[in-house]
């Protein structure tokens, strides 16, 4: 027993305890020769054990904390008891059989012979009986919701040019995209028709949306220009002067007349809609800004920049509230979850969910290997990553489980190489999903109605979560 208590307990016996915490009322022991106390196995005789190892779980990086994991108090005296009987007798007989080491297995005391499991809880006790280690429950994936997977079920033509950006207008009758054939489209939603072409942008149209409070559409591209169009006279009513070097992406704010726009020259800037006036100049990026979006809570303004940082601002101040540094490539693509305050960032490492106000890292979604250009959600949960390779992969939102992959063969006439998708978005009632891609097409998606829960089961095991730290 002495062995024993020797090789399995030296470093723990060391530990300093506090005296009132620790009151033994078995008589003092000899030392035995290696200067630990010889404990006697008698069990008549009452012991109150001390317990020790029950620290918070540590709120690191990459760690779920659970409502049970949150917070370990210090158990009672009478928990304690009855942790320390809780080892089954089978193995409590297997311990005491155990055979003792020989001189060749002999380690040096203070040296475990087996490592003690994250987060164990060491009882000190008198015989095999009131010994227990109890590891912590390794967080695992909850099921998830299922959800019908998506068919390709319409390709409109029309553009000359790589199609990079789409927006669906409130009223849910048409869409607009741009394009790097220097041209704005306006397509029927039913129909897949062409109602309208745009032309004033001399390069690449990057950014388009529609206003949800006025009949305006607004436009961006590498021209370094931002117009305002209005489309009751299919003009441009206003300039938005002040980039640098090419806008990359744009935004409105939901409640009040802004606009926001992200450019290479690594700013973003806020225009009065109706004044044209730069109120802000958001500065702190170090690299190109891809993506910005805004919301009507704080933080107001996300921005997504190529030196792997994702700034959440204050639209206020126009300052910086909050810096985050966990992306380790560009960062192309943010959204914003229609209900939830969270929000994801798209990057070749990983896509990462995000909690509002200060950006809580929630957890990763692994698995699209390439260059992502664009994200997408519905409020069913549903969240779209498009890349540059083509492949679109849908996962669920709640649990970051993927649930289909997608990769759409590329239109007759075009290279294999022209298949990267550069945006994509739900219409107004997230029964479809359109893309816009290299392959000069926008190609229209529906939920396959004939998929049930059986012809289409979710793959999913109750694994323990395998999350990469950041």
């Amino acid at each position: 027993m002495a062995i024993k208590l020797r090789n399995e307990y030296g470093p723990v016996l060391h530990m300093p305890t506090s005296k009132e915490n620790l009151k033994e009322k078995v008589p003092q022991s000899a030392s035995d020769s290696y200067g630990h106390k010889q404990y006697p196995a008698n069990q008549g005789q009452e012991v109150e054990y001390l317990v020790t190892g029950t620290h918070p779980y540590p709120p690191g990086p990459g760690v779920a904390l659970t409502a049970d994991t949150k917070i370990q108090r210090m158990p009672s005296e009478s928990a304690a008891q009855s942790l320390a009987v809780a080892l089954p007798a089978s193995q409590a007989r297997a311990d005491a059989n155990r055979p003792v080491p020989t001189g060749g297995e002999y380690r040096h005391p203070g040296a475990p012979d087996r490592a003690q499991p994250a987060g164990a809880v060491v009882m000190e006790g008198g015989n095999a009986k009131n010994s227990a280690l109890m590891a912590k429950k390794a967080p695992t994936m909850p099921k998830p919701q299922w959800h019908p997977p998506w068919k390709l079920y319409r390709v409109i033509s029309g553009h000359l040019g790589w199609v990079r950006c789409i927006a669906v207008e409130p009223g849910n009758q048409w869409f607009v995209t741009g394009s790097a054939d220097r041209t704005i489209k306006i397509w029927d939603l039913a129909s897949g028709k062409l109602k309208l072409s745009l032309t004033g942008h001399i390069s690449t149209v990057r950014g388009v949306i529609v206003s949800t409070r006025s009949p305006y559409l607004f436009s961006c591209g590498e021209d370094k220009q931002v117009k305002c169009w209005d489309l009751e006279y299919n003009k441009v009513i206003r300039h938005y002067h002040g980039h640098l070097s090419a806008v990359y992406g744009l935004d409105l704010h939901p409640t009040i007349d802004v606009l926001v726009t992200c450019s290479r020259d690594s700013t973003a800037r806020i225009w009065d809609v109706r004044t044209k006036a730069s109120v802000h100049t958001l500065s702190g990026h170090t690299n190109a800004v891809a993506t910005v979006r805004c919301q009507a809570a704080e933080p107001q303004i996300i921005t997504g920049s190529h030196d792997t940082t994702i700034r959440l601002w204050d639209l206020v101040a126009g300052k910086t509230r909050v810096t985050l540094t966990n992306h380790k490539k560009s960062v192309r693509a943010v959204v914003l979850h229609p209900r939830h305050y969270t929000f994801a960032s798209g990057s070749p490492d990983n896509i990462k969910q995000w909690k509002f106000p200060d950006g809580s890292f929630i957890q990763n979604l692994s698995g699209h290997n390439a260059i992502i250009n664009t994200l997408t959600v519905n409020s069913d949960g549903v969240l779209v990553s498009g890349a540059d390779n083509g492949t679109m992969h849908l996962w669920d939102w709640r649990t970051g489980y993927n649930f289909q992959r997608v990769h759409a063969a590329v239109q007759p006439g075009s290279l294999d190489s022209e298949s990267g998708i550069f945006a994509c978005a739900f219409d107004q009632s997230e029964s479809r999903l359109l893309t816009a891609e290299a392959d000069k097409t926008i190609k229209v998606y529906k939920e396959d109605d004939t998929a049930t829960e059986e012809t289409h089961p979710v793959s999913w095991k109750p694994e323990i979560i395998k999350r990469k730290r950041f």
